[in-house]
């Protein structure tokens, strides 16, 4: 998902356009987390990216969405972009945790 979202509309409240943004966020995370894993995948990792414009944007965690959208909202900014791309990734293991089962 890569989008820029409008928070300006005649008939809807700011607060709602944000709320908006935040739902929107969440629903694609979890509809792309449903999806069937490539094989010698484990999960579903994502790459996110959030800032004014989408040549401001910068690299943020999955976990930092909604404390952006929110910093968002204390600015009372007009728009902003946000980009959300899922990629199947696989766990590496330490050797530290091989040897914890070999009791």
């Amino acid at each position: 998902m890569k989008k820029t979202f409008v928070l300006s509309h005649p008939k809807i409240k700011y607060a709602r356009l944000i709320e908006s943004a935040k739902s929107d966020a969440k629903k694609y995370v979890r509809r792309e987390r449903n999806k069937q894993l490539p094989s010698g995948a484990d999960y579903w990792d994502f790459d996110c990216k959030y800032g004014n414009t989408e040549q401001e944007a910068r690299v943020i965690h999955l976990s930092e969405i909604n404390k952006c959208i929110d910093e968002a909202e204390k600015l009372q900014l007009e728009s902003f972009y946000l980009e959300i791309l899922a990629k199947a990734a696989t766990r590496e293991r330490s050797e530290d945790s091989d040897s914890d089962w070999d009791m």
